[in-house]
């Protein structure tokens, strides 16, 4: 099974359509089985999407997916490729004042989808508020659970809000999935150096393998090298963007991509590539 994540930062960058084609090319030439995508937005004044069967919507509640919503942009590129992807789409807050900003998923296989809220707030005019996205799909004969993520920056753990918050709360709807999971994303947590939210996620989850740790071949290793949105006195390489999967999983290769090396960067962070079995 090949995996991407990428935060892609979609219509807030410079030249979004050219990067959305680069984005698009790659997946058509990467086949991915399971794709996460974080700050997918659409404008809050864009009308109403026609959408077709591969559209899997939430169980509880599917926001309106607008024409110029960022993947499903993505989907009908790749199907005048002849490619096809099942996706759904949440929303966590508004962002820039301008945009419904959520996350995405798309599968090669079809998706029971669903999401939760983690954070303290859950007004949608405030961006503190954050949705992680859910979606049940099967690799061969086996159902796992993947998570496209997006969570806040460590606050420390005496608050009710941030990442300590919001981990806690992803940790009790994770007690109750029996199936292998893959959370993929963006933790704003930093691996290296001084990273509270890395270490407690890790303490408090351990038997949660992180791929880049116990990946067999890798080629690259942080998705931020710059001063972006949320970090914006950052002077060096970080990684913020994670795969977090059970024990069920093996995995042979971790790959960074979108950095301008062998891909065009095209977002403010990187994305990664994910080659997965199960064991």
């Amino acid at each position: 099974m090949k995996v991407l994540t990428l935060n892609c930062h979609s219509w807030m960058e410079k030249n979004a359509l050219e990067k959305l084609e680069q984005l698009v090319l790659t997946i058509e030439r990467e086949q991915f089985d399971i794709i996460a995508l974080q700050e997918v937005n659409q404008l809050i004044t864009t009308k109403a999407a026609t959408l077709d069967d591969y559209f899997q919507p939430l169980i509880s509640h599917q926001p309106i997916v607008h024409q110029d919503n960022f993947a499903l942009k993505v989907v009908e590129k790749l199907k005048k490729l002849g490619v096809n992807y099942y996706w759904s789409w949440n929303v966590s807050h508004l962002g820039y004042d301008r945009y419904h900003e959520g996350a995405a998923l798309l599968s090669k296989n079809p998706i029971q989808p669903d999401d939760f809220l983690v954070s303290k707030v859950s007004d949608i005019d405030d961006f503190h508020t954050r949705r992680i996205l859910k979606g049940r799909t099967v690799l061969g004969e086996t159902e796992l659970v993947v998570f496209s993520c997006h969570y806040s920056w460590w606050l420390g753990n005496q608050q009710e809000e941030g990442f300590y918050y919001e981990w806690n709360q992803t940790i009790e709807k994770m007690t109750r999935m029996a199936s292998p999971l893959l959370l993929l994303g963006d933790f704003n947590n930093p691996a290296d150096n001084c990273g509270e939210g890395y270490d407690y996620l890790k303490r408090t989850k351990p038997e949660l393998q992180d791929v880049f740790k116990v990946a067999k071949n890798k080629t690259g290793e942080h998705t931020v090298s710059k001063a972006i949105d949320g970090w914006s006195e950052n002077t060096q390489n970080l990684r913020l963007d994670y795969g977090f999967i059970s024990s069920e999983f093996h995995v042979e290769e971790y790959r960074v991509v979108f950095d301008g090396k062998q891909t065009p960067i095209i977002s403010d962070h990187f994305g990664i590539v994910l080659t997965l079995s199960l064991k």
